[in-house]
């Protein structure tokens, strides 16, 4: 279930209450008569099937509420009520397999964002890469993948270009455009001082004794099917009720990990290896929002046509 919260007009309050009523996914339905202070009018709250929440968001922006009010979703981890259980089954569909494309495009647009916090995080993933090359451990190369931040603007870019949502495309590229340019940098400054420092030894440089992490630079057709998988699955993730898969896409990829290696290779003098860590970055770039971009659009078919759509919230 979610819970759907509705700043209204008071004159649209008539009409978004019929639309809440009707339909057979809506439960605990209430109102808070001139609640809302800014923008000033009328509060609706109700609990609402996740299979329901498409078409009931659709009805209320027909009736402009995103522009002269307010719609908010949030998830709801536990709904005790026979109501609520009458609501979902008697809305069309599975939970775990609606797509709420409103909640998609605020999710993602919020996690394609270019700020310090995205930054700090892919950085931080790229330092991590690189021990785990020098150190030659998987387990911190592993470590580098959960933590880089990645997947939330290459899922942007691809909600981006199957909604042909301009602006969205722009801002993850951004993101991408500036953040690995950045990391590969802070990265180059650390692989160079850990080098004239030896704190790692004097044979951490030495990328042919390391067998460990071999797999990060080994790009090939292997590489496209993994990176076409972790996408699938990471959209799949994103547009159900199943988040927790996420977790194991980003230990599917090696994009942070590529761009890492690459930092070590070149800084060794291992050139052929940095070019094929390189290729192996693009190449998972690449496989993931192409698979992504397959996996929204067999879902949009499968719902039928779109109505524009917007970001719900920046909050």
């Amino acid at each position: 279930m979610l819970h759907l919260r509705a700043v209204c007009p008071p004159d649209k309050t008539a009409q978004a209450l019929d639309v809440l009523r009707v339909h057979a996914g809506t439960a605990h339905l209430i109102v808070h008569r001139g609640a809302a202070v800014s923008p000033a009018g009328d509060l609706l709250e109700a609990d609402i099937a996740r299979e329901a929440a498409d078409e009931i968001v659709d009805a209320l922006c027909v009736l402009e509420l995103d522009r002269t009010g307010g719609i908010t979703l949030e998830a709801l981890d536990t709904a005790l009520s026979d109501a609520a259980d009458e609501a979902e089954e008697a809305a069309p569909g599975e939970g775990a397999d609606a797509v709420v494309w409103q909640e998609l495009l605020s999710r993602t647009g919020e996690e394609s964002r270019l700020n310090v916090t995205f930054l700090a995080f892919l950085i931080i993933a790229c330092l991590l890469a690189a021990v785990g090359v020098l150190t030659d451990s998987a387990v911190t190369i592993v470590g580098a993948m959960v933590v880089g931040p990645e997947f939330g603007p290459l899922a942007a870019l691809a909600v981006g270009l199957v909604l042909r949502r301009w602006d969205l495309v722009r801002q993850a590229g951004a993101a991408l455009a500036i953040g690995f340019p950045l990391a590969i940098v802070v990265t180059l400054g650390g692989a160079l001082l850990v080098r004239v420092t030896g704190v790692f030894g004097t044979q951490a440089f030495e990328l042919k004794q390391h067998n460990e992490v071999d797999f990060v630079f080994s790009v090939g057709v292997p590489s496209l099917v993994v990176a076409m998988l972790a996408g699938a699955a990471g959209m799949l993730a994103m547009t159900s009720a199943k988040s927790a898969a996420l977790v194991g896409v980003f230990i599917s990829v090696t994009t942070v990990p590529a761009a890492g290696y690459a930092v070590v290779a070149a800084v060794a003098g291992e050139w052929s290896r940095c070019l094929q860590s390189i290729g192996q970055l693009l190449v998972n770039l690449l496989g993931i929002v192409a698979a992504a971009a397959v996996v929204l659009i067999v879902r949009r078919n499968g719902q039928g046509s779109l109505k524009e759509l917007r970001p719900l919230s920046r909050g």
